[in-house]
């Protein structure tokens, strides 16, 4: 029998769309995954129901990323709990879309507070206690070709992500000597949630395969990053987008 602990991942955001397929994938490969959300906790527990269904092992952390001392608190009290996380998948983020001039106070703020102090908030809490247990790391965030490239009536989802890009590779050099890999995923034309009401035809003439990505492919990436096999890259962006760029 091995008694070795499983180890942990969190993957925010994992309720449903890439998140959820992310976690499916990641316990499938035999890391204990936290399933984490904001308010869709039955849409979580199903996921939980599925890893576990399957022979995996997942729980579940509730709290909003934009929350400092919320999702400070959280996390400390689960690592308390638990241990040390040995990864994490940053993936929780929103969109507001509309032209630059129409943006609201509020589309600006909620977007950056999700998809980059959401980054902060969440990694921050988790970095020193992966280091103190010197047993490496990952560390993958969730980007976008918007980040990359910037999209037409997405400026604050292109300065959050371009933003997200830029902290992964500072983090990247400080931790790579702690063997902590940190690298970002960005896709582009995914099917999720964020894309079903877009004009398909129009988006399509962007991508050069002609057809939306699964989040299984996305996963699939996450998966290699987090892996052992990975264990070498670091500080790097890796485009799943269909040739987009």
């Amino acid at each position: 029998m091995n008694d070795t602990p499983l180890r942990r991942v969190l993957v925010t955001g994992s309720s449903r769309g890439l998140g959820r397929a992310i976690a499916l994938q990641l316990a499938s490969q035999g890391f204990a995954v936290t399933v984490h959300c904001r308010q869709g906790i039955a849409a979580a527990e199903a996921v939980i129901a599925a890893i576990r269904g399957a022979g995996g092992t997942a729980d579940l952390l509730v709290f909003d990323v934009t929350e400092r001392d919320a999702a400070r608190a959280a996390l400390e009290a689960d690592i308390e709990a638990k241990g040390a996380y040995y990864g994490v998948v940053v993936n929780a983020g929103i969109t507001r879309d509309n032209a630059f001039p129409a943006l609201s106070d509020s589309d600006w703020d909620e977007v950056i507070d999700t998809g980059l102090n959401g980054f902060f908030n969440i990694v921050h809490p988790l970095v020193m206690p992966m280091v103190r247990k010197k047993k490496g790391g990952r560390i993958v965030t969730m980007a976008s070709v918007s980040g990359v490239m910037g999209n037409r009536g997405q400026v604050n989802y292109s300065a959050a992500k371009a933003g997200l890009i830029g902290a992964t590779k500072a983090l990247a050099v400080e931790l790579a000597s702690r063997r902590i890999t940190v690298n970002c995923v960005a896709p582009g034309l995914i099917d999720s949630d964020m894309t079903r009401d877009l004009p398909m035809d129009e988006a399509l003439r962007m991508v050069p395969m002609k057809r939306v990505g699964t989040p299984e492919e996305v996963a699939g990436v996450v998966g290699f990053l987090v892996s052992d096999a990975a264990s070498y890259v670091t500080r790097q962006v890796i485009g799943v987008n269909g040739g987009i760029i």
